[in-house]
Formats: structure tokens, C-alpha cells, sequence
């Protein structure tokens, strides 16, 4: 039997200790004797397994019925949306795995202290958006290249030294000069969130991950928390005074 169906001779005892294969017949010295039905069952609990289903699942279809397809269709429906959890889980991985190698080989993490960091910032980036939503992000940084991206982020350097001077010196946010910063900054913004509803909803996401997160996010940027906490309070009070 073990080389019929090339299964080990300890696979086929374990099986009968747990009464999911056992022998029809037994010879008169008591060892078993498989029938091609034995066969026939083996063949469907290997094709079972190789799908990825429990021993325990398995032996549950099989003790309803080899003919009941609702049963068999309920169990591999739970399987198949299993799989697709973990494989979404694979791909967020990747995305992980291959942003970490991109910065380590640009030379962009140079100390253990500032990789955790990163690492912390991602695991707040994947609990902040959907996954829909970080597929927008991507494609929209895809779409405005290398040079874009990095063009935004010194400007945007600029702007939080220009913001947090206002800040310092008590500058009222109806200021002008203030104004066209924030008109700035939000334009900056923009250009990494798609247009419409999308759009917005990734700028609420963001907001929302500052918000609930600004301590972690605090230690990956050049500026005291408290500072930019102060700058977010009054950007939005400058908003709101248009």
C-alpha cells in the first residue's frame, strides 16, 4: 500500500491510529490488508492534504459523505479565503522586505537604532491604510519618479524650517506670508494622493495615522514631536482661517 500510493508505512499507521484510513481486512496474523475502496480513500485524503486541509478537516468531509460536494464546497471555500489572506499577507511582505533592502543598499540606514525606526514606521504605514490605499500610494509615487518624489520631500524639508519660525514667533495664520506656505504645503501633499474620492480618503488616512501616531512618527523626523505637533495645530488653524 505504502509504495501503491507512496505514502510512508508511518503515515499509514498514524492514519489508522486516528481512524481516518484503517484496513478493511486483516490477514490471519492480523496485519492489515488494504482493498482498492482503502485505496480509493487514501488517494482522496492525499488530495485533500495537498490543498492544505487539516487532518481533521478531512476526516469531517469524509465521515458526511464522499458525495456530499455542498460540505466539500463550504470546506474549501474556507480554505481558498485562508489562502487568500495569507497570500495578501506574502505580498505585504515582499513590499516590506524589498523596501528595507532598497534603503539598506542606498546606503540610507545607517545604524540599527534608525532601522527600527523604520521598521516601527511601517508597521503604523500598514495599520493606517487599506490595502487598496497603499496600492494608490504606490502608484501615485511610481508615477511621479525618483526625482519628483525626492524634489517634494526637500521642499517639504523647507517648508516645516519656514512654518516653524511663523510658529516660534507667534505669527498670526492669517498672516499672507503664512498663507502661501500653507498653500504650499498642501499642494506638496497632493501630489502624492490621487485625484477625487480616492484622493481624499488616503489624505484622511493620513491625517488619522498622525494623529494616533505622532510620537512614532516624531522619532523618524529631524524636528523635536512636540514641535510638529504644534505645527500640525497650526496649520489647521490656518485652514480654517480662509
Amino acid at each position: 500500500m505504502a509504495q501503491a500510493s507512496g505514502v510512508t508505512v508511518r503515515t499509514l499507521r498514524h492514519y489508522d491510529e486516528i481512524g481516518l484510513l484503517r484496513a478493511s481486512e486483516r490477514t490471519a496474523s492480523e496485519h492489515r490488508r488494504y482493498t482498492e475502496r482503502d485505496l480509493r480513500r487514501l488517494y482522496r485524503v492525499r488530495a485533500l492534504r495537498a490543498l492544505g486541509l487539516s487532518l481533521e478537516e478531512i476526516a469531517s468531509v469524509l465521515a458526511d459523505s464522499t458525495d456530499d460536494l455542498a460540505a466539500m464546497r463550504g470546506l474549501l471555500t474556507a480554505q481558498l479565503r485562508g489562502l487568500e489572506e495569507h497570500a495578501a499577507h506574502i505580498e505585504q511582505l515582499t513590499r516590506q522586505i524589498r523596501g528595507l533592502l532598497g534603503q539598506i543598499d542606498s546606503g540610507s540606514m545607517p545604524d540599527p537604532d534608525r532601522f527600527m525606526t523604520t521598521l516601527e514606521m511601517i508597521a503604523v504605514f500598514e495599520n493606517s491604510f487599506t490595502t487598496e490605499q497603499q496600492e494608490q500610494l504606490a502608484q501615485r509615487r511610481t508615477e511621479l519618479g525618483p526625482e519628483a518624489v525626492e524634489a517634494a520631500k526637500t521642499e517639504w524639508s523647507g517648508l516645516v524650517e519656514e512654518l516653524l519660525r511663523h510658529v516660534q514667533d507667534g505669527a498670526p495664520v492669517t498672516d499672507p506670508r503664512v498663507q502661501a506656505l500653507v498653500g504650499r504645503w498642501d499642494a506638496v501633499g497632493s501630489r502624492f494622493h490621487g485625484a477625487g474620492a480616492g484622493g481624499e480618503q488616503t489624505k484622511a488616512a493620513a491625517q488619522r495615522m498622525w494623529q494616533e501616531n505622532s510620537e512614532e512618527i516624531g522619532r523618524s523626523l529631524p524636528w523635536p514631536v512636540d514641535r510638529m505637533r504644534d505645527l500640525v495645530t497650526y496649520l489647521e488653524r490656518a485652514r480654517q482661517s480662509r
